[in-house]
């Protein structure tokens, strides 16, 4: 494994000119690389195992938001692109890349802003923000940047996932108010009916998943399939014939097979437009470059956490070089941009995780027996197949005879989609578990939990910081100044290392903070563990400030976060250096 040995990328300890960085370029994406190929033929023998599902809800924001440019073929083109590319090529085939809710909001202001002067400028304006974006993708994956996402923690990663799911709570409600407005009531209200029973089934299904109901092979089969089985039922049940079949609930728009949504061709002549808005498209390909710099990364490091047992190393500077690539090519054909989904990338590696159903008995004073179920991962099938085989699906579902099944499903399934996704980052967010121990009855809190060391007004004051992050981030969003929201979601990193140390303790923030790139190999990738600035004002509670102080890892894990969903949680174990 990567912590046996020490990993020869490594800047924190070296002298002179090669301790910067960009004076050192292509050293990650060598290293990446170098450390990755030898895996590459176990990457294809070791694929025994596929489960996955994809839904198509982003593309109907922006179809709908964008006068109909982006439409359903270009949806699965890009999902079907990326998942090739960084199935074949990428350092990191576990983490699941295609269209984000995050790229569909940037889109859509993007148009709300063009529309003001030339809606016709649109297309070939994207095509110069996708170039310039990708630009700068190459030259951050050249410089070694993405290093500098081991300083990313809980801190602002909870707030990145707490202000996705809201996101895309507010696009599942929006979806729902076009479907009033579109068609009216009668059919708004069996839209709003197909939703819910749609987010109800599937949470219920993945309940029982994770449950103790049924044999262990019904519940793996019912939680895996949660999202295909709760798809087939409700589009069934929006064509039942009578007052049901009535309605006339509005489906996915259908378009020929393998042509754009649009009547143009593939091809978008970006060489056309006048220079001034090739200059204006710079900034805003600067502020793509930002999201996908977090978003992508962040979704990497989630399909890596510590918690899955994996043994192959990772390569973040190799892979976002690669996003530069997919993103040049999606933009000049007129597709959106790809990059790594923070919800499905861990998904993927957890539906690749053996996990191990065992029996734990414990035995009261007065003898009586307490029977729990405890998951044990085993190991992870770490290949790159699925990813691969991902991708095939996706082209096939671009044919003729799978577009007109994919016109069979309701539009208003996908506000169900949005709502299972988004309700799923706000459970199992460390700040929902955290809020949940504020309220907790005192006398129902383990003894044992780490937060019983801090004041709740400190812990309430971290909260805030949080909370406040998060609001104006997604207020911005709302607005037409919502391309800067990726400037807000990166503040939070200088926010948690210059703002916080003032404000809380060193052992606060050990218990209530972690780094969240905590693994091995993803570390090996990122230039090894940060050095984490001591508190000047330390206080006298037994920690010290020296590099060499080892903490027991249970002070850093909170027991209010152990209820979170298996693949919302993370072994959070002190990985920090404190100087």
């Amino acid at each position: 494994m990567a912590s046996e040995k020490a990993d020869p990328y490594d800047f924190d300890n070296e002298r002179g000119w090669r301790a910067y960085r960009v004076l050192r370029p292509g050293r990650g994406m060598y290293h990446d690389v170098k450390r990755r190929l030898p895996y590459y033929p176990s990457d294809i023998t070791d694929a025994w195992t596929y489960r996955t599902f994809a839904a198509l809800a982003f593309i109907i924001d922006m179809n709908r938001r964008t006068g109909g440019f982006y439409g359903v073929n270009e949806a699965l083109f890009s999902s079907a692109l990326a998942c090739m590319v960084f199935s074949t090529l990428g350092a990191q085939p576990l983490t699941v890349v295609g269209i984000t809710g995050l790229i569909s909001l940037f889109n859509y202001t993007i148009f709300d802003i063009i529309k003001r002067y030339d809606i016709t400028l649109y297309p070939q304006f994207m095509v110069w923000v996708s170039i310039w974006a990708a630009i700068f993708h190459w030259l951050f994956a050249i410089l070694n940047t993405c290093d500098y996402m081991r300083y990313v923690t809980d801190f602002s990663s909870q707030s990145f996932g707490a202000y996705v799911g809201i996101i895309y709570c507010i696009k599942g409600v929006e979806l729902l108010i076009g479907e009033f407005e579109s068609f009216g009531p009668t059919d708004g209200f069996m839209s709003v009916t197909i939703a819910l029973l749609f987010f109800f089934t599937v949470y219920v299904l993945e309940l029982v998943g994770t449950g103790i109901w049924f044999r262990p092979w019904i519940r793996n089969f019912l939680g895996d399939y949660a999202y295909p089985l709760a798809t087939l039922f409700w589009t069934g049940f929006a064509h039942f014939p009578g007052p049901l079949k009535a309605t006339q609930v509005y489906t996915l728009p259908h378009t020929r097979a393998f042509y754009p949504s649009t009547d143009r061709d593939w091809l978008v002549n970006f060489w056309e437009l006048e220079v001034k808005w090739v200059f204006v498209a710079l900034p805003i390909g600067f502020l793509m470059m930002l999201l996908f710099y977090y978003d992508h990364n962040q979704s990497s490091v989630a399909a890596q956490a510590r918690h899955f047992p994996l043994k192959k190393p990772g390569g973040f500077h190799w892979d976002f070089f690669l996003l530069g690539c997919t993103s040049f090519i999606a933009g000049i054909i007129g597709l959106p941009l790809p990059n790594g989904l923070v919800p499905q990338a861990p998904v993927h590696t957890d539906s690749l995780t053996e996990y191990v159903s065992e029996l734990e008995i414990s035995r009261t004073e007065d003898g009586r027996e307490i029977r729990r179920q405890n998951y044990v991962a085993r190991r992870v099938i770490e290949q790159r197949v699925s990813h691969f085989l991902m991708g095939l699906a996706i082209i096939g579902t671009m044919t003729g005879p799978l577009l007109v099944v994919l016109h069979l499903i309701p539009e208003a399934l996908f506000g169900g989609v949005f709502f299972v996704v988004g309700w799923g980052g706000l459970e199992g967010n460390g700040i929902m578990a955290k809020i949940l121990y504020l309220i907790r009855e005192p006398r129902f809190v383990q003894r044992d939990e780490p937060l019983l060391q801090i004041p709740k007004k400190r812990i309430m004051f971290y909260l805030f910081w949080q909370v406040f992050g998060i609001t104006a981030t997604v207020a911005v969003s709302q607005t037409i100044a919502a391309i800067g929201f990726p400037i807000l979601i990166i503040a939070l990193i200088p926010l948690r290392w210059k703002i916080l140390p003032m404000m809380f303790t060193t052992k606060e923030l050990r218990i209530m903070d972690a780094p969240t790139a905590d693994s091995d190999i993803v570390l090996a990738s990122l230039g090894g563990k940060p050095r984490m600035p001591a508190d000047p004002n330390q206080s006298d509670d037994g920690d010290s400030g020296s590099s060499d102080t080892k903490h027991d890892s249970n002070d850093n894990v909170s027991a209010a976060e152990r209820g979170v969903p298996r693949e919302g949680t993370r072994e959070r174990l002190t990985s920090w250096k404190e100087e």
